[in-house]
């Protein structure tokens, strides 16, 4: 698990941007409960988005969206598009280089059952996440912590100090929320 937040934390390797749109956030968010009040920006809505990937050491986000074509079907091959938004530049929306979708924040999926996949990021396979319809219909990941279920909508990785290959990770905040009762979960654990 480590190495997982240990590469989403500190790979940044600079690509070309797709698209010169701006990606403003919705608002910035306060972290309240982290010592040092990070502020990050929280994305505005969008239909496809499943999750999203946050570190204190920059505002760069990478998102998960959900891969449909313009029929609205899922594409089976690669059902989840991970890319940047680089707030920390001008917001522009960047496609993940090489190494960043083959070493760090890329996934694998494999189907398991109709409309269903395991979803797994490349640099840690041991962290299960689910792709599937939940009870809106919706595309949804699930992930299971300490026993909880949840529709995850955030990652937010605390680090302070250590080095670019080696950070010190703090925690790990996972949010999401609970499909059988609605309410937002918040998980925070040091891997």
């Amino acid at each position: 698990m480590k190495l997982l937040f240990t590469l989403l934390s500190f790979i940044y390797i600079s690509t070309p941007a797709v698209k010169p749109d701006a990606y403003k956030p919705a608002k910035t968010v306060v972290l309240n409960n982290s010592a040092d009040d990070d502020k990050m920006p929280v994305l505005p809505d969008n239909i496809n988005r499943l999750f999203y990937v946050q570190r204190s050491s920059n505002t760069n986000t990478i998102v998960y969206e959900l891969n449909a074509g313009k029929n609205g079907q899922l594409d089976t091959d690669n059902p989840v598009h991970p890319y940047w938004i680089r707030y920390g530049e001008q917001g522009q929306k960047e496609e993940l280089n090489y190494i960043q979708r083959k070493f760090a924040y890329g996934i694998v999926a494999k189907q398991t059952g109709n409309d269903q996949y395991d979803i797994r990021f490349v640099s840690y396979k041991k962290f299960p996440l689910t792709l599937m319809k939940g009870n809106d219909g919706k595309y949804h990941i699930f992930a299971t912590i300490n026993q909880k279920q949840m529709a995850l909508s955030r990652v937010f990785v605390k680090i302070e100090g250590g080095s670019f290959w080696l950070p010190n990770v703090k925690y790990v905040e996972l949010k999401g929320i609970e499909p059988s009762t609605g309410r937002e979960i918040i998980e925070r654990f040091k891997p």
